[in-house]
C-alpha cells in the first residue's frame, strides 16, 4: 500500500499573483506529490495550499514552498484580515493512506526542525504535534499575531518550540502540526458592521459555548460585508448545515441577511450528502447506488 500524507499549508499573500505563482510553482512537477487545490484570498491577504503524496515529497515540496515565501514576504508590511504570524502561517499534516497519526506528529516535527536550522524560522508545534498542552491550539499560538509575537517571543512562555527565540528578518514565525481533516467554512453577511460577525462568531464557537467541533472569527471583506470565518474540526458531530442555519437564525435576529458562503480547500463528499439529505429531505437515500460517479467507481 502507498503512503500518502495531506497537507494544507497557509501562506501571507493573496493579492500579488506573482507572489502566489511562485509560492505554488513549489508543488509543480513534483514526482509522488500533486498539487490539489489552492485557494488565495485578496481579503484574507492569504494562500491555502492542498497538497498530497508520499510524505517525503510532500514534506520537501512545503520546506521549498517556505523558503519562497520567506524570500518574497515581508512580514513588517503584510496587511490582511486573517490571523497570521508568519509569511509560511500553518502546515497541517494530515494522515491519508499507510500512515498513522503518530508518524505524522514525526514528521511534522521533523520539518519544523529543518525550518528553525536550515532557513532560521522559528517553529511552533500545534495539534497532535504540540510539545506543550496549552500549544494544541493555534489560536493559543497566534495571539496577538505577529505583531504582537514580535515584541513576546523571547519571553519564556512565548519561546518557540524549534529554532530561534527570535523572528526571522522577514517571514516571522511559523506553526507546523499534525491534526484530523477539517472543513474550512465562510459565511459572509450583507453589512459592513464587524461587531455582528464577531458576535456571532462567538455564538457559533466551541470555546465560547457554541459548537464544540466549531472555531471561529468574524472578519472585515468585501468593503460592503463581513465574514463569520470557521473550521468545522468534526463535521460528522457538527455538519456543514447546522452551523450555516445557526449563522442565518442568528444573523436574521441581528436584521442581517446572509450573503453567500464559501469552502475552502477540499472537504470530504460525505458532508455534502449530508447537507443535501438535510435540504432536500431525502429519505431512502443511498448514495453508493444513486451518485451516478460512486456507480461508476464501483463498476471499473
Amino acid at each position: 500500500m502507498m503512503r500518502i500524507i495531506e497537507a494544507v499549508p497557509n501562506f501571507s499573500e493573496g493579492r500579488r499573483s506573482e507572489v502566489v505563482d511562485q509560492i505554488l510553482d513549489a508543488f509543480k512537477g513534483r514526482a509522488n506529490c500533486q498539487l490539489l487545490d489552492h485557494h488565495a484570498d485578496k481579503d484574507h491577504n492569504r494562500l491555502v495550499v492542498t497538497v498530497v503524496g508520499e510524505p517525503e515529497a510532500v514534506m520537501e515540496a512545503c520546506f521549498a514552498a517556505a523558503g519562497t515565501a520567506a524570500d518574497l514576504i515581508d512580514m513588517d508590511k503584510h496587511r490582511g484580515s486573517h490571523p497570521r504570524i508568519g509569511a509560511t502561517d500553518v502546515i497541517p499534516l494530515l494522515p491519508v493512506q499507510g500512515v498513522d497519526m503518530k508518524e505524522c506528529v514525526e514528521m511534522a516535527r521533523a520539518l519544523g526542525e529543518r525550518l528553525a536550522t536550515e532557513l532560521g524560522i522559528p517553529v511552533y508545534l500545534y495539534e497532535e504535534a504540540a510539545k506543550r498542552p496549552e500549544r494544541r491550539s493555534l489560536e493559543v499560538i497566534r495571539r496577538g499575531e505577529y505583531e504582537m509575537l514580535k515584541d513576546e517571543i523571547s519571553l519564556e512562555h512565548r519561546q518557540p518550540d524549534l529554532g530561534p527565540a527570535e523572528m526571522h528578518k522577514a517571514a516571522g514565525a511559523t506553526v507546523v502540526g499534525a491534526r484530523q481533516p477539517l472543513i474550512a467554512y465562510n459565511v459572509y453577511l450583507r453589512t459592513s458592521d464587524v461587531s455582528v460577525a464577531k458576535e456571532i462568531a462567538r455564538a457559533v464557537r466551541g470555546s465560547s459555548g457554541g459548537f464544540v467541533n466549531v472555531k471561529a472569527i468574524g472578519l472585515e471583506v468585501e468593503g460592503d460585508a463581513v465574514q463569520v470565518s470557521m473550521n468545522l474540526t468534526d463535521f460528522r458531530r457538527t455538519p456543514v448545515h447546522r452551523v450555516f442555519e445557526f449563522i442565518k437564525r442568528e444573523a436574521l435576529h441581528r436584521g442581517v441577511a446572509v450573503k453567500r458562503s464559501e469552502i475552502v480547500g477540499l472537504l470530504p463528499q460525505a458532508a455534502l450528502i449530508s447537507t443535501a439529505r438535510y435540504y432536500l429531505r431525502l429519505t431512502e437515500f443511498s448514495p453508493s447506488d444513486q451518485i451516478l460517479e460512486r456507480r461508476l467507481e464501483a463498476e471499473k
